[in-house]
């Protein structure tokens, strides 16, 4: 929801806020505009993963109709629930910018830092990075300035929808919902368009993961994950993985294991 029309605080995220409700509606603003892009351009089946905290944010009656959708939590891998080989690719709409970056609401998971091959990564590249697993491009991807600069770092092909662009991390100058409308369905169009759709993200396996967490507590809870290794300097562990299976859902196990163990 971070990278969202409208979102720039957390006031918009977690049901109880005042404008969790206006978040919500939000969310269904820039899902049903790349939804019915993505209709008008070819696409036969539109499958929406709600991703954000419980996964129960989009509501079924305000969903564009032709669409399925994977809500709830717990399920297996989480924000990329259902995705496999069928699906000719992926769309990562209202997404936000790694932690550490100047980005609307940045932040990496429950985690300060994560490093796959070598590379810092957000929700953005490692989603990406477990689509390449797969053999599916990421042909789009939606947010605020941050994000898409991060997108273009790593995923320099895929196309970008621009709904707002960062004054700090809870401000932004945000297009107007008929502004955002127009570009999001722009953006979709062009990228599902292309007579030659990005690849892939390809990495080396096995792929080496280092995930630096904020706490000593956290990353000695998430060293009792069989394959999770804690490093040196007490607060980053790190495993190894081959298949998109075992390196997104390890990351989960170390997500809860961290939110676990977050006071400690």
């Amino acid at each position: 929801m971070e990278g969202l029309s409208g979102v720039v605080d957390p006031t918009f995220l977690q049901p109880g806020e005042s404008n969790y409700e206006a978040g919500c509606r939000l969310m269904a603003h820039d899902v049903n505009a790349v939804i019915e892009a993505a209709l008008e351009s070819g696409a036969t089946e539109v499958v929406v993963a709600d991703s954000h905290s419980s996964g129960n944010n989009l509501r079924l009656e305000q969903l564009h109709p032709k669409a399925k959708l994977f809500t709830g939590f717990p399920r297996q891998d989480y924000m990329m629930a259902g995705l496999d080989s069928t699906f000719s690719a992926v769309i990562f709409v209202g997404y936000h910018a790694r932690h550490g970056t100047p980005g609307v609401l940045s932040h990496t998971y429950w985690f300060k830092n994560l490093i796959v091959n070598g590379i810092d990564v957000g929700e953005i590249g490692f989603n990406a990075i477990y689509a390449g697993l797969l053999g599916i491009p990421v042909a789009l991807v939606t947010g605020d300035e941050a994000a898409a600069k991060e997108t273009e770092l790593l995923l320099p092909d895929t196309v970008k929808a621009i709904v707002k662009r960062s004054l700090s991390r809870t401000a932004a100058i945000c297009l107007s919902l008929e502004e955002s409308r127009s570009e999001l369905m722009t953006r979709t169009k062009e990228a599902l368009g292309k007579i030659q759709q990005p690849s892939p993200l390809e990495m080396q396996v096995p792929l080496e993961v280092q995930i630096e967490l904020f706490l000593s507590g956290q990353a000695e809870l998430a060293s009792n994950i069989p394959g999770v290794y804690l490093k040196s300097n007490s607060t980053t562990v790190s495993y190894q993985a081959s298949h998109a299976y075992d390196f997104y859902r390890v990351m989960e196990a170390v997500a809860t294991a961290a939110n676990t163990a977050r006071f400690f």
